[in-house]
């Protein structure tokens, strides 16, 4: 059988969302870093977003189709819960965090640190200000969900799970986020207990364009 490709560039939370689930199930994959929009990914996403996936003659496109195709495919374990509540809470926590999440964490908070649209390119300290409250928020949110358990689903590493690790890797690093995280009781933990998975570990992405942006 001919090995996965996965195509689109490292940085992207949801290119690394189906590594990730490569890494986990032992799948043999080949990454083959192309931006939003390129004729290649084009030519499977209807709207040219990352990442696409072929698999011999079967192309598909957006993360969550992409992960659940390839744990339905391919032997390894399981990523999602067996039972029917605790899959339709992994569910749940996927949508939430695909979402809502993602569009305070990373495309407003990281955003206006990385891609500010400010005169002078620096991180945009207004839109920080003023959405560093839902930042805080949501990582309440997220602390309560794993606290009980050490995972969003159940007891075990699920989709869901994979999901947010991308994106706590990037907001922890950035002064609100990094301080709210430190301070949970059962999030801090959680980052620091699957973040040691070698599913993360051989997924690190290079540094963003701008990282070196947030301390100016």
């Amino acid at each position: 059988m001919a090995n996965v490709e996965i195509i689109g560039f490292a940085p992207s939370t949801y290119v690394r969302v189906v590594r990730m689930v490569c890494e986990e199930k032992g799948i043999a994959y080949d990454l083959k870093p192309e931006p939003p929009h390129s004729p290649e990914v084009a030519a499977v996403h209807p709207f040219g977003k990352i990442p696409v996936m072929r698999h011999g003659d079967f192309c598909l496109c957006e993360s969550k189709a992409i992960a659940t195709y390839l744990d339905r495919t391919f032997p390894g374990p399981s990523l999602m819960p067996a039972d029917p509540r605790m899959a339709a809470l992994a569910e749940q926590w996927i949508s939430l965090v695909n979402t809502a999440m993602d569009t305070t964490l990373i495309r407003t908070y990281l955003f206006h640190y990385i891609f500010p649209k400010t005169a002078d390119r620096k991180p945009d300290r207004v839109g920080i200000a003023a959405v560093a409250p839902a930042v805080r928020d949501q990582i309440g949110i997220l602390d309560k969900a794993v606290e009980k358990t050490g995972h969003l689903a159940g007891d075990q590493f699920t989709l869901a799970d994979i999901n947010l690790m991308p994106i706590l890797f990037y907001v922890r690093q950035f002064p609100e986020a990094g301080e709210a995280i430190a301070a949970t009781r059962g999030l801090a933990a959680y980052y620091d207990r699957h973040s040691a998975r070698a599913s993360f570990k051989n997924t690190i992405p290079p540094p963003p364009p701008a990282q070196q942006a947030r301390a100016s």
